[in-house]
């Protein structure tokens, strides 16, 4: 490349104004605020929840919670909780949640390319009269992300029309891309074999999802 993208960076908000123009009003009246009932059918029906937040010094992170459908709880018309589940303990998003109180979420549902995105401030919460009136996943939480509602709306299904994601015909063959544990092998380096990795990845998740 010929030069540092970076220096070629847009800088104000007036700037992209120029290249894009003005929202339609819907695209600001469709955020409605709250947790309202149709949104809670959304909830309710999502396995897959992408957690988007930020650390104290402004790294980004997003990671995907999963569970069967309801594993997230609708608190009230403004507040939901997400139960943490069995990981590798990095907490990049509780410590991320903790040290600046805020968080971002993507809700998915199988097959439909509508999702739901919802911002607003966010809390961690150990309480165990608490986390006992969550839907655990696997092993009871030992924590939950509680989320208060700021921004509340549906988003446009374009993304998953352009990708096909839901599209069985367009997925790659297994062989077409490198396994997980080939992924960490070139990754993690050192003395590892793949085939000891495969052995591992498949002992955790026969053992360590519950």
């Amino acid at each position: 490349m010929a030069s540092d993208p970076f220096t070629l960076a847009l800088r104000s908000e007036g700037q992209l104004r120029e290249i894009y123009g003005a929202a339609d009003p819907t695209a600001w009246r469709k955020d409605v605020g709250r947790l309202d009932d149709m949104c809670a059918r959304l909830i309710a029906a999502s396995r897959m929840v992408f957690i988007a937040s930020f650390s104290a010094e402004g790294r980004c992170d997003v990671t995907p919670r999963g569970g069967a459908a309801g594993f997230v709880t609708v608190l009230d018309e403004k507040r939901l909780a997400i139960p943490d589940a069995t990981g590798n303990r990095r907490i990049d998003t509780l410590r991320n949640v903790v040290a600046t109180g805020q968080a971002g979420l993507v809700f998915l549902v199988a097959g439909r390319s509508w999702t739901l995105r919802i911002n607003g401030r966010a809390c961690v919460v150990a309480e165990p009269a608490f986390l006992e009136s969550l839907v655990a996943v696997g092993k009871p939480p030992r924590t939950a992300v509680v989320v208060e509602a700021e921004e509340v709306y549906a988003h446009c299904p374009k993304a998953f029309v352009r990708s096909e994601l839901w599209e069985p015909e367009t997925w790659l063959a297994p062989d077409d891309l490198p396994s997980p544990a080939e992924v960490a092998r070139a990754h993690l380096g050192g003395s590892l074999k793949v085939e000891d990795i495969e052995r591992r990845q498949q002992e955790s998740l026969r053992h360590r999802l519950e």
